[in-house]
This record gives structure tokens, sequence and C-alpha cells, in this order.
């Protein structure tokens, strides 16, 4: 390796591992703040907060890799433009290609080596956090009794308007769905004007003392007929005390893995797989949807069910005439409500289509993205090398404002494109795709501008011949006589 290459390697490493590492601090401070309502309150120890931490790395990975190597490379070539030291390789016959040949070789195994890891690691990282989340939420649920939404607290439901004291153990407005353990359903409904968590919330029992307020229980009715008129039991309390038992749900297994078919948590042929069942599934629930309809509502289908009721040389129109106008009239209605029904099966049908079609789609993004991400690094680098040449500027002032503009829309067309093709507005790549396809000319165009010497924009000379087309001719003056 010669020491011009050696040289920009080392400068691209360190500031790459720089950028790096800042920016995988940062986001995973922003993943613990995001799932901040997850964790506080519930005595998690240390070693699983680590783990959390150490699984989210891997799902922070495809944001943080592409915009480190933009924000990396646009800072060491800026740097090496604003000191001059392109102008002397210049001179010494050494063109820009020539200098980001090594580096090329580095993105392009970079980006290799990004596909394999977003094909195993990555899987794993949401598998892990995903289910740690989920079994984290389920410590010490009187912890997590949130305001306004009703929460899961043992056998009760129990919502509050408001919570206050130094642990928020007084409440207000709190109504209570009690289940009952003989019969399905919530019989049992208790409001109180105010309530107290007496005892300990780390406690495995946990006292709610209740003021002022009402007990409602539904009288169960065996006979049909008087269950709609017979009254509800209706008592009212001055205090009134439950003791919920939480301690099977305390006794929570942080390891225990209860989702694992997301399609965020499989590998490719994982995917693949999921995919071709999704669409068996479909096709044969669509086949059988249409023979099911075409049996019931197909013209000879409704003669041969009108035929007992018509004679032999009556048809539809004299059948109906000789009915009497109250028959008519219900007729009409059975009929009205039975076209009613339909539709609404129709449209139930329809939304249950879009949701297997919704499913079906986020597993087909999903294997494109484990290509798009290895593939963005190396056209990510590609804009930023030569956007570095170009403005001329190093250090963490104006290349971070760049890079963070061009990855920010970067992202945010990703996330649109996503967005709109899981619902079906265009196919499953395009939508994978669609945010590195719109940079890859950007790229090229870049690296064009950087390697002719060009700025990023030379309107001057466009400009004025555009403006001498337009100019308007004067007639030259008649000769001197």
């Amino acid at each position: 390796m010669k020491i011009l290459d050696r040289y920009i390697l080392t400068q691209f490493i360190k500031t790459f591992l720089s950028v790096f590492i800042v920016l995988m601090f940062i986001l995973i401070l922003q993943a613990i703040w995001l799932y901040i309502k997850d964790i506080a309150g519930k005595d998690i120890d240390l070693i699983t907060i680590g783990k959390f931490m150490m699984y989210t790395i891997p799902v922070i990975v495809p944001l943080a890799l592409p915009l480190s190597i933009l924000l990396a490379s646009i800072m060491v070539f800026g740097n090496m433009a604003e000191n001059y030291e392109f102008a002397a390789m210049k001179s010494n016959g050494i063109s820009l290609q020539r200098a980001m040949r090594s580096l090329i070789i580095i993105i392009f195994s970079l980006g290799i080596t990004s596909f394999f890891f977003a094909n195993t690691v990555i899987p794993w990282g949401h598998l892990k956090q995903r289910n740690l989340r989920r079994n984290i939420a389920q410590v010490k649920p009187a912890m997590a009794i949130s305001k306004n939404v009703f929460n899961q607290l043992g056998e009760i439901n129990i919502k509050v308007s408001d919570k206050t004291g130094d642990r928020g153990q007084f409440l207000e407005d709190v109504i209570i769905h009690q289940k009952n353990p003989k019969r399905s359903g919530n019989w049992n409904v208790i409001k109180s004007e105010r309530g107290e968590l007496k005892s300990s919330l780390k406690s495995d029992i946990i006292q709610l003392v209740l003021y002022n307020g009402n007990y409602y229980e539904d009288l169960f009715v065996v006979n049909p007929e008087k269950r709609a008129t017979s009254p509800f039991v209706k008592s009212y309390f001055d205090t009134y005390t439950l003791n919920i038992d939480v301690s099977e749900l305390n006794d929570v297994d942080m390891d225990q893995e209860s989702v694992t078919d997301d399609h965020q948590m499989l590998k490719i042929h994982q995917l693949q797989t999921q995919i071709d069942s999704f669409a068996t599934d479909l096709n044969n629930s669509k086949e059988i949807y249409n023979k099911t309809q075409l049996l019931k509502w197909s013209p000879d289908q409704l003669s041969s069910r009108m035929s007992k009721y018509l004679d032999s040389t009556e048809n539809l129109e004299d059948f109906f005439n000789r009915l009497s106008l109250n028959d008519q009239m219900r007729a009409v209605d059975q009929s009205l409500n039975k076209i009613t029904q339909q539709e609404y099966a129709i449209e139930a049908r329809n939304d249950q289509l879009q949701r297997e079609m919704v499913r079906l789609n986020k597993y087909e993004i999903e294997i494109h993205k484990k290509y798009v991400l290895g593939v963005a690094c190396i056209i990510l680098f590609f804009i930023g090398a030569p956007l570095g040449a170009i403005i001329r500027k190093g250090g963490m002032g104006l290349p971070l404002v760049v890079a963070t503009i061009f990855f920010l829309t970067y992202h945010f067309i990703g996330i649109f494109a996503e967005k709109s093709a899981t619902e079906g507005a265009f196919p499953a790549w395009l939508g994978a795709w669609m945010s590195t396809l719109i940079i890859f000319p950007i790229g090229i165009f870049l690296t064009y501008r950087a390697t002719t010497d060009q700025g990023f924009f030379d309107l001057g000379g466009g400009i004025n011949n555009l403006l001498q087309r337009f100019k308007k001719k004067t007639k030259a003056p008649p000769p001197a006589s």
C-alpha cells in the first residue's frame, strides 16, 4: 500500500469510527427515551438494562451506518480540499478517482458486510429487543397506571383522569371494570370520585381504597326476553377497598420469546417461506369466497329459491302484485336489509383482504431492505466524497449540515415510499428501493462535477447564454457620409 492510500485510509477510518460511535450513542439514548415509559419505575436491574441497550445496537445500525459514511466522507475530503492537499495531488498527476481508490475497496467491502449483517444480526436484535420490551412492560403493572386510558391490573381494568402525590398514589375519577370469575365478560363496574393506593408499589398485593362512589352489577338472567328489562344492582359506598394480587404478573421471565414471526425478525429464506405461505392462503381464500358468493347470489340460485313460492305460469312481478300492501312493504324492507347486510359483508371482506395484502407487502419489503442497506452505503459514499471535495470545508460545521440535509431527505423519501408500498400504492420492491434510486443519479452527478473540477452548480454561463438569445438586436448605425 502506498503512502497516499495509507494516509487517506487512516484519516477516513478514524473519522468514520468517531462519527459512528457518537451517532450510536445518540440513537441509543433516543431509543431508551422512546421506551422510557416501559422501563421507568419497574425496578429493572442493570443487567437487564444493559441487555436492552445491547439488543438496540443492531436495530439502529441501518440509521447510523449510512449517515456515518456520508458524514465521514464529506469531512475527510472537505478537509483535504480545504488544506489544498487535492491541489498538491493534482499537480503531481494524481486524480480524485485515484485518491478514492483505496476507500472504494473498503466501502464495497463494507456494503457486502452490511448485507450479511442485515440478514443475520439485525433480525436477531429485533427479536431480542421486542420480546425484552414486552417482558419489561409486564413487570410491576401497578406502576404503569396511565391517565385517561384503561389499564389492565390483575383481574380489573382501571381508568383514572388524574394522578397526584409523590408516587402517583392519589387517583381522581376512578372507573373500574371488574371481571366475575363465574361469568364471562365485565359484570361489575365501580365508579368513585377519588382513590388511593395504600400499599407499597413494590408489593405483590396492591391495596386500592376508593372514596364516594357507586357499585354496579348486572343481573344474570337466563331468559333472553327478560334480560333487556332486568335492572342492575346499584349501591353507594363511602369507602371501598380492593386487594389485588399481582404476584403472577410480577414473576416475569425476561428471556421469554413469545413473538418470533414478525417480519423484522426473519432472515431472507424465512421471509420467502412466509411470503409463499401468505400468498397461497390469500389466493385460496379469494377462490373460496368467490365460489361461495357465486353459489349464494347467482341468478340460478335466486330463481331456484323463488320457484317454491311461484306458480308454474307466474313470474316474479305477478307474485309481488298479488301480495297485500303490508306484505309488499315487508318484502321491500327485508330486501333492503339483505342488500345492506351484503354491502357490510363486502366491505368487511375488502378490509380483511387489505390487511392481508399489507402484511404480505411488509414481508416483501423487508427482503429488499436487506439489500438496500449495503447499496445505500456505497452510493452515499459517492455522494459524500465528491461533495466534500466541492464544498472544500472540513470539520463538523458545514459538512454536518450538508450531510444531515442529504440523509434526512434520503430517509424521509424511504419512509414515504415504504408506507405507500405497504398500502399497495406501488410494487413492494419499488417502495424499498425508491430512495436509493433517487440518490443514485445525484452520486453520479457529484462525482462527475468533482472529477472535472467544477463547482456544485455553475449557472453563470448558462444564464448569460440564455440572456443573449432573448436580447433585442439593435440596428447598426448608418454609415457616416
